[in-house]
């Protein structure tokens, strides 16, 4: 008997060749197509679509009715909340092929994206970013930045552990209200942890 190290519920397709690493769940009516690459221990929720070479990376969490088109890049520790959109061409039309277009779009390490929102192609999703429910992201998205609105703008910073930051305190640290760990603002618009690991941003 030659078990995968997976599980696939029997509504879903996989298409071959692929690579799914173990421990991953694909739920009810998702498809994975040729040349996807899924880590190991993600999930996949309901109705899930992950095209041809898409790339995606260990324990992420990819919630009910999301398609992950060609050109996307998820990298460890994600979460893509349900519903939430990406695209991979800027001009579509219809009666035109523009799959040698193809945009990538890079989801970096711990990055939140909620509900409804929108990544337009092209953009990097910093890591530890959060992006508001029905936001639009037109653009690259700095590490740790909170993006709300449509079009999306920065409305703060957001800690490891998904809490929006406070001001700064008096030794210019924005300490977070659940772990404690400290951020600081090391140049305009670049956040860093001073806690923990000491080798990431």
């Amino acid at each position: 008997m030659n078990e995968k190290p997976f599980f696939c519920h029997p509504s879903s397709y996989i298409d071959e060749p692929c690579v799914i690493g173990a421990g991953t769940r694909v739920w009810h009516f998702c498809h994975i197509m040729k040349n996807a690459h899924i880590g190991q221990n993600c999930s996949l929720g309901q109705n899930v679509m992950v095209a041809s070479d898409v790339v995606i990376g260990n324990r992420v969490k990819i919630q009910n009715n999301v398609s992950i088109y060609t050109g996307v890049i998820i990298e460890d520790d994600v979460f893509l909340g349900p519903s939430c959109v990406f695209t991979n061409v800027v001009n579509p039309r219809s009666q035109i092929n523009r799959k040698s277009e193809y945009q990538r779009t890079l989801v970096r390490l711990g990055a939140t994206i909620g509900a409804n929102a929108t990544i337009i192609c092209g953009a990097t999703i910093g890591q530890y970013a959060f992006i508001g429910a029905g936001a639009v992201v037109r653009g690259d998205v700095p590490d740790y930045a909170l993006m709300l609105g449509v079009p999306a703008v920065q409305k703060g910073w957001m800690s490891r552990h998904g809490h929006r930051l406070p001001a700064p305190d008096a030794a210019g640290n924005l300490v977070c209200p659940e772990s404690g760990w400290r951020y600081q603002e090391v140049a305009s618009g670049v956040l860093r942890c001073l806690d923990w690991p000491e080798s990431s941003p």
